[in-house]
């Protein structure tokens, strides 16, 4: 993983993301905003375990999802971005730090589901405690399939991917 990606890349790549999370987001938007948000976009933030150059456009990809489908306003959009890099970021600083892909599944799990019902329970005038324990549900489902994510993208050796493609074009 010590291969650098041209600029054309990274823009390629982070576009892609973000309109693949904001098509996931319209597909489950039925059971993603719902008492208990399985919010399966959430799992494509494992792929900044891969990708770190994806921590900020998985922060906007959030912030899009939040104005378009979410509905509750400026609040939750900002918070929303906050926490699209907060769980990207610690999941890219995992990687970085030797931590195994198990890290997409404790980051995706605990940081939107103990995170959101912050400002969720001010903007709803629901108990945070009630929201947090919804949200953990989805969020552990969100969790798991974004590990098994990378554990296939790994396999598959996506990442040298992009490289080898490169260089077959030159």
């Amino acid at each position: 993983m010590n291969q650098e990606y041209t600029k054309t890349q990274k823009l390629t790549i982070s576009a892609v993301c973000i309109a693949l999370y904001l098509v996931v987001m319209l597909c489950t938007q039925s059971f993603a905003f719902g008492q208990y948000q399985v919010r399966i976009a959430t799992a494509l933030y494992g792929l900044s375990y891969l990708f770190p150059f994806l921590v900020v456009p998985f922060g906007i990809a959030n912030v899009a999802s939040n104005v378009l489908m979410g509905g509750l306003g400026p609040v939750d959009a900002v918070c929303g971005f906050i926490m699209g890099l907060l769980t990207s970021g610690t999941i890219a600083l995992g990687r970085r730090y030797g931590l195994g892909c198990w890290i997409v599944a404790v980051a995706v799990t605990l940081l939107p589901g103990l995170g959101v019902p912050v400002w969720l329970s001010y903007l709803l005038k629901i108990p945070y405690s009630i929201l947090a324990a919804s949200l953990l549900v989805g969020q552990f489902i969100s969790g798991i399939v974004g590990m098994m994510l990378v554990r296939a993208l790994e396999k598959a050796d996506v990442v040298n991917l992009v490289f080898r493609a490169d260089r077959n074009q030159n």
